[in-house]
């Protein structure tokens, strides 16, 4: 049979990885495929670069729409990034008819509804395996292999370069930035982190999770962000003795009145696996009615890892290019037309736990003063630590971790204890997940 032609938009890292991927494993793709697939045409600004990573075996160009209005070009694989350009290029190829491999993950979050729109107009499909967590097929195991499953919650660790960060700090005692500067010498963060660090980048891949998870539209803008960069080595060494780690997860979450989504260091405990994920690793954990918990881990990034996922979805639209387009797999695992409504709650109307760390005078009265004040507010105490004063000192430091409340409780508690006379300075707030 016919082989299949690729054009691929960016050979960079994961460009290079896709066609070495491509090349050396041609065979048993071929058979699992049942037809051949080749990289016939590659665009890239770098043309030096392309012509020594192909050999000469691809036609090059600098111009992109080349490749998406080639004729003989059956699949366009976009490995671009970003959201501008990236975006322009994707709605080409699908106006052009052709199928759509990316691994652009803010480019599904801020504009996959659109493009998801036109390629279902137009018959084509968008695969974005590589778009999440690299190498671990969990966009798979949520569009197919857990499609029996109402599932209740998503929590992962989706950016290995914040998990780098919060390993080493735990385990080296080093602060954030020193930590930071040491992951952007070894290449595992960027010159500009901020994506990265804030949570930015996780967000956007958690809003690729929550869409398949739960049928809804993508909807990145409304996900709440927050970041590792105010995280100090006190909260990670009361979080250690309390029997917990801090991870940056990106959690989902079916409520009573909507979707949780968001992003933001978290207390998880010891014993957890999740907790337990070091380094630049990715984890995802999927809890369904069905199945329950599972979970999914791996190489999160890198050129091989991410281009196993890449080559995969050529695999995979390769396998789909003959067969009727209303029997496909739909783009968010569910039918387009029966995406649900549900709103994503605004961060103050979550209910988790909490770890609250307090320097407060030394004197009698202050711990009740405060416990008052977490009862008005419906916040009961799981667990409490207060430290001796140390010589010469005349106030400590009191941490409490908290039962389930609503964030917007939690919130006004800590006004209210900040204020009192015997606080000093600013309540600490990191929010817990036990994951069961």
């Amino acid at each position: 049979m016919k082989p299949v032609h690729v054009g691929l938009l960016g050979i960079g890292t994961v460009g290079s990885g896709t066609w070495s991927v491509l090349n050396r494993n041609a065979s048993e793709i071929e058979r699992r495929a049942g037809r051949g697939i080749r990289i016939t045409r590659v665009a890239d600004k770098a043309l030096d670069h392309a012509r020594k990573v192909t050999g000469g075996k691809a036609k090059l160009t600098a111009n992109a729409h080349e490749v998406t209005r080639a004729k003989d070009i059956d699949i366009v694989v976009e490995l671009i990034g970003g959201t501008g350009f990236a975006r322009d290029i994707v709605l080409d190829a699908i106006a052009h008819g052709k199928h759509v491999v990316t691994a652009n993950q803010a480019l599904l979050a801020t504009h996959g509804n659109e493009i998801f729109k036109a390629a279902q107009k137009k018959g084509v499909m968008v695969a974005f395996e590589a778009s999440v967590a690299g190498g671990i097929p969990i966009i798979k195991a949520l569009r197919e292999s857990l499609a029996a499953n109402r599932i209740e919650w998503i929590a992962g660790i989706i950016n290995g370069t914040s998990n780098f960060i919060l390993s080493e700090m735990r385990d080296k005692g080093s602060a954030f930035a020193m930590v930071l500067k040491d992951a952007q010498k070894k290449g595992y963060a960027e010159t500009d982190p901020t994506f990265d660090v804030e949570g930015v980048d996780a967000a956007h891949k958690l809003t690729i999770l929550a869409a398949l998870a739960f049928g809804i539209p993508m909807q990145f803008p409304k996900a709440y962000t927050e970041g590792i960069s105010k995280l100090t080595q006190q909260d990670i060494r009361y979080a250690e003795a309390l029997g917990y780690r801090i991870k940056l997860l990106g959690i989902t979450r079916r409520a009573k009145m909507g979707i949780e989504l968001r992003v933001h260091p978290t207390l998880v405990p010891a014993r957890r696996l999740i907790a337990n994920v070091e380094g630049v690793m990715n984890a995802v954990l999927v809890k369904g009615d069905a199945v329950g918990a599972t979970m999914y881990y791996g190489a999160g990034a890198g050129s091989l890892p991410t281009a196993s996922a890449v080559v995969a979805d050529l695999v995979d639209v390769t396998r789909l290019i003959t067969a009727d387009p209303e029997h496909r797999v739909p783009h968010l695992a569910f039918q387009p037309d029966r995406l649900s409504a549900d709103p994503i709650l605004p961060i103050g109307e979550v209910e988790t736990a909490y770890y609250l760390r307090m320097r407060v005078q030394d004197r009698p009265g202050v711990l009740a003063d405060i416990t008052r004040i977490l009862a008005d507010l419906r916040i009961s105490i799981d667990a409490m630590v207060q430290k001796e004063p140390e010589e010469g000192q005349k106030s400590v430091d009191i941490v409490m971790l908290t039962h389930r409340a609503v964030e917007k409780n939690v919130n006004a508690a800590r006004k209210k204890i900040e204020k009192l006379p015997t606080v000093v300075g600013k309540v600490t707030r990191i929010r817990l997940e036990e994951l069961l």
